[in-house]
């Protein structure tokens, strides 16, 4: 077994060390999730919900202590972390009282005496999750697909392996049975080797395009399903009646949130001639207004990236993007894992700012002549997790729906998810769906039953 130490990004301190699994362990930890979910499945589903509902309750006992747990781990600005654990209880509560209904029976009239389309768990499901919402993303999984039957085993982020371990630990706290939920340390080539045993039924990953092809690869030779919530390069498009003055903090907000690091952020803003002086004008205002600082300060609102690789990473998209003749009006320096909230002016769609997914505070600007060009120029990507648009021609906007083709299109506010509503991309983005009924839905076996008396 190998040991590794996790380093607080701001301070640079060592803050933990832990000990990857072995085969030996991680197997160990598949049979206890295997063994308990028969048990589990027959459970009542109202028992299932009444244990989400513990959940909640945990979570926001504990918010300021998962808050400054990510603080510490990846960076995360205290006050966004506590918005973030009571964005996974409210996604609790919602399967809490949703689940059964969701999960009911669906009744189908055909020439049988009985006909319906039951929904029964597939069984262990391996998530594979990402640093950046080292809370959310998991408990979006775990919320719907533990209450639908199924157990869970988690191989998260190395960098947030103490948030991991809490995550397991509030699970056994609010009451489930041991080894329905289980954190595992572990590095790529155990997980390949996990996703071929019969024991896992489905594979969940949120994380980058390369993770994500590997683990489809990967899940498809073993015909396990697979959902992919991928990259994503947003587009922000604003057409030259938007209402910057209502606005302007929305989209500011939607690109330096959790320090850039978000991939519904938005990334490339593309903005129509007419408005653009005005635009760069609010923006950069609304930017310099940004608190950056300690991440363990409250009023700080952009912290540090999570990793100096990250941070020399996303310098080197913006240099190359500058040699390209991309111009800086803010920003652009680096002091370790620090990057100071910048935007770029005069991008083009060949520059790596425009083309790549940046994940850290750094808006890309393109001005264009008119809203058809801001269409065109928002559709021209590899990636289709959401796009928005701020215009006070609702009408317009509405029109645009079918011409976008992103898992989400929001018109006059930041793409974000919701409990209620379905959240995923298309193309390189991934495929596949969370939260809402067909979150809820993605890990059941959907079962024809016919009866005829």
């Amino acid at each position: 077994m190998k040991d590794y130490d996790l380093k607080n990004p701001y301070t640079g301190d060592t803050i933990a060390t832990y000990t990857l699994d072995d085969s030996k362990s991680i197997h160990t930890k598949l049979k206890k999730a295997l063994e308990i979910q028969t048990s589990w499945a027959n459970m009542e589903i109202e028992d299932r919900c009444q244990l989400l509902t513990n959940v909640a309750e945990l979570l926001i006992e504990r918010k300021e202590e998962y808050a400054k747990l990510m603080s510490q781990e990846m960076g995360k600005p205290i006050s966004q972390g506590v918005a973030e654990i009571e964005k996974c209880a409210w996604v609790c509560d919602f399967y809490a009282l949703n689940a059964e209904d969701l999960l009911a029976d669906e009744l189908i009239d055909t020439d049988a005496d009985e006909s319906f389309i039951s929904h029964d768990p597939l069984g262990c499901i391996l998530a594979v999750m990402p640093w950046n919402y080292p809370f959310w993303q998991v408990l979006r999984f775990a919320a719907p697909t533990l209450t639908a039957g199924n157990t869970a085993l988690l191989k998260h982020a190395k960098n947030v392996t103490g948030c991991s371990l809490a995550i397991e630990q509030l699970f056994l706290d609010a009451g489930y049975p041991e080894g329905c939920f289980q954190s595992i340390k572990s590095g790529h080539e155990e997980i390949e080797k996990l996703i071929a045993h019969e024991g896992i039924k489905a594979i969940t990953l949120t994380g980058s395009e390369k993770a994500g092809r590997s683990i489809a690869r990967t899940a498809g030779e073993n015909l396990k399903k697979s959902v992919l919530e991928l990259g994503g390069n947003n587009a922000c498009i604003i057409w030259e009646d938007a209402d910057l003055d209502q606005y302007i903090s929305t989209m500011a907000t939607a690109r330096m949130q959790n320090t850039g690091q978000s991939c519904i952020a938005a990334k490339r803003f593309i903005v129509c001639a007419d408005i653009y002086d005005d635009f760069i004008e609010k923006f950069t205002a609304e930017i310099k207004s940004f608190k950056t600082g300690d991440p363990m300060d409250k009023d700080t609102f952009i912290g540090v990236m999570a990793r100096e690789d990250l941070a020399e990473e996303l310098q080197k998209q913006v240099q190359d993007s500058i040699d390209m003749g991309a111009e800086i009006i803010l920003g652009n320096e680096r002091n370790g894992a620090y990057f100071s909230p910048t935007i770029l002016t005069n991008v083009t769609k060949e520059m790596p700012v425009f083309k790549e997914e940046t994940f850290g505070p750094v808006a890309a600007i393109t001005k264009v002549a008119n809203r058809e060009e801001a269409i065109q120029l928002a559709t021209n990507s590899r990636f289709g997790l959401g796009s928005m648009l701020f215009t006070q021609d609702i009408d317009s906007a509405m029109d645009m729906i079918s011409q976008i083709p992103d898992g989400a299109f929001f018109i006059n506010d930041m793409v974000k998810s919701d409990p209620r509503l379905p959240f995923g991309g298309t193309k390189a983005s991934g495929y596949g769906r969370e939260l809402s009924k067909e979150g809820i839905l993605e890990f059941v076996n959907k079962k024809t039953v016919y009866i005829k008396k």
